[in-house]
């Protein structure tokens, strides 16, 4: 049986490598990612470590994760075809050591995936790309040290559409929805996230403000550029979650105490299916963050709830995806990416209210 994964790609066929960035730079290439194109939406891909050091490569959100994620970027044409699956927020300390997969000096990891399983997909043809950024430990440790930049190979796919609606959807769509935190969430619960949305309210008001008049090195360091047109959507999107934020019995978003869709995996706080715009809550989220953090690129409920509100299409469209977590990760993305990584949001806002 083979582990679903979804790749991106590019109309050349060529193969790019990933290189190393920041405090771990090296001179050397490190991951090679090839795609190659089954039948249909099915496509293969292989993950070779062409360093000379063995890596601990955070499996969520990446290329390693059996989950259905973001594994894929698809376009028809220029248009990007919305995604399906599942977004979640990984904490970053006291990593568990199976939330990584460890690949060798050498090693190649494979694996096979069905695009269809979180894209709508009609007879047409399609791109597919792989590219983002995956934090890793060092080999034996579970303590996040930087992150690695990857693209993959860009290949064209022409999917008949009757044979894709067949394939079985990752997301089910008949789940029983309840409206912003009126069922499922115990006394405590519904206090904690009451007080997460008011502070995730606040933050993102800050943040949004910092995003329109604000220093322009400060919103650099976090999106890649100064120009007015990205910060004018970056402030937008903060500002709708705000709006989001501010409301506990209404909006765009539901809200859930519970894990419904079972995705609450070891060391996730959180996730969203931006496809119905629902948001869960996991366990940690209320036992192992804070309501707020002073600390610069920490973490707290009030920022994991922000990352959250901006994965969700109805809060402001288009949904973030997962670009990169954490700081290394996020700020190791281009300005195209990193203003639709949901991390970036997050981080920028705890810098603005820390005054990092």
């Amino acid at each position: 049986m083979t582990t679903k994964i979804y790749v991106p790609y590019s109309a050349t066929g060529e193969v790019f490598r990933t290189q190393q960035f920041k405090k771990e730079r090296r001179d050397n290439d490190v991951l090679e990612v090839t795609l190659v194109a089954g039948d249909n939406a099915l496509v293969h891909a292989s993950v070779k470590n062409v360093g000379t050091e063995d890596l601990n490569l955070l499996s969520y959100g990446t290329l390693f994760d059996t989950a259905p994620v973001q594994k894929v970027n698809v376009y028809e044409g220029e248009t990007a075809v919305p995604f399906k699956g599942v977004l979640r927020s990984i904490q970053r300390t006291d990593l568990a050591p199976e939330v990584f997969h460890t690949l060798a000096a050498g090693e190649t990891f494979e694996t096979t995936f069905n695009a269809a399983e979180v894209h709508d997909l009609s007879t047409s043809t399609y791109t597919f790309v792989a590219e983002g950024a995956i934090p890793f430990a060092k080999a034996g440790s579970t303590e996040i040290s930087d992150s690695i930049i990857f693209k993959s190979n860009a290949i064209t796919v022409s999917v008949d559409g009757e044979a894709a609606k067949s394939v079985a959807k990752a997301i089910p769509t008949s789940i029983d929805r309840r409206t912003v935190l009126q069922s499922g969430c115990s006394t405590t619960q519904r206090s904690q996230t009451t007080q997460a949305l008011s502070y995730c309210a606040s933050l993102a008001r800050a943040a949004s403000t910092a995003a329109s008049s604000g220093s322009s090195t400060k919103f650099s360091e976090y999106f890649k550029t100064t120009s007015a047109s990205t910060r004018s959507v970056v402030a937008a999107r903060l500002s709708a979650v705000a709006t989001q934020c501010s409301s506990l019995t209404s909006g765009s978003t539901k809200y859930y105490c519970t894990d419904v869709y079972g995705y609450c995996e070891s060391n996730v706080l959180a996730y969203t299916i931006p496809s119905t715009n629902e948001i869960v809550n996991c366990p940690i989220y209320y036992s192992a963050l804070p309501a707020l953090s002073s600390t610069c690129h920490a973490q707290d409920r009030a920022t994991t709830s922000l990352h959250e509100f901006t994965h969700a299409p109805a809060t402001y469209s288009p949904g973030t995806a997962d670009n990169g977590y954490g700081y290394a990760a996020a700020t190791a993305l281009t300005s195209a990416r990193a203003v639709l990584n949901a991390d970036s949001y997050a981080l920028y806002a705890n810098a603005i209210y820390v005054g990092c």
